[in-house]
This record gives C-alpha cells, sequence and structure tokens, in this order.
C-alpha cells in the first residue's frame, strides 16, 4: 500500500538542489555539455571557452565566416540548448 504523502524520488531531488541553490549550476553544466550535441562535430572544432554569465553564453570561435553564421541563426541556437536542457537557462548568445 502507498501512504498519501509520498513523492517521487526526482521531484525530491530537484527540491533539495533549489534549496540548496544548486539547481541553477546544474542546469548551466547541463547546457554546456549539450553544445557538441546541438550543433554538431563540425562546429565544435572551431569553438572554445564556453562560459555562461548572467544568463548569456560566450563562445569563442577561431572562424570569423562561422561567427557571423552562428551570429544569423544564434536565436535558434539558443532555444535549441535550453530545450536540450529542459529550462531556459539562457537568453542570450554572444560570439567573439
Amino acid at each position: 500500500m502507498r501512504k498519501k504523502n509520498t513523492e517521487l524520488l526526482s521531484d525530491v531531488i530537484k527540491q533539495v538542489l533549489r534549496q540548496q541553490h544548486l539547481d541553477k549550476p546544474l542546469y548551466e553544466k547541463r547546457l554546456i555539455d549539450a553544445w557538441p550535441q546541438v550543433l554538431g562535430n563540425n562546429i565544435v572544432q572551431y569553438t572554445s571557452n564556453l562560459k555562461i554569465s548572467n544568463r548569456v553564453l560566450y563562445v569563442s570561435l577561431t572562424s570569423s565566416v562561422l561567427r557571423h553564421d552562428l551570429f544569423l541563426s544564434r536565436e535558434q541556437i539558443k532555444n535549441s540548448l535550453n530545450k536540450q536542457v529542459g529550462a531556459e537557462v539562457i537568453i542570450d548568445i554572444i560570439f567573439k
């Protein structure tokens, strides 16, 4: 028999992470880890130094042509990354 006050373990873990203010760094780490999955290996080889600060993802690029192409599609990239993580972690992307 189940008790009425039972909770899913995943809900309890999320609650503890939120209380300890660890959910934001966890989501940021997941988003950076999702970068190769969302953009693919061909683009990843030209990127480095991914960093999130104030909900903005900063990405260093070695190709100016690629920088321009990614700049034009940054809204789609942002949405794909947030969707991959399952939360709105970033609100903008800056390519350097």
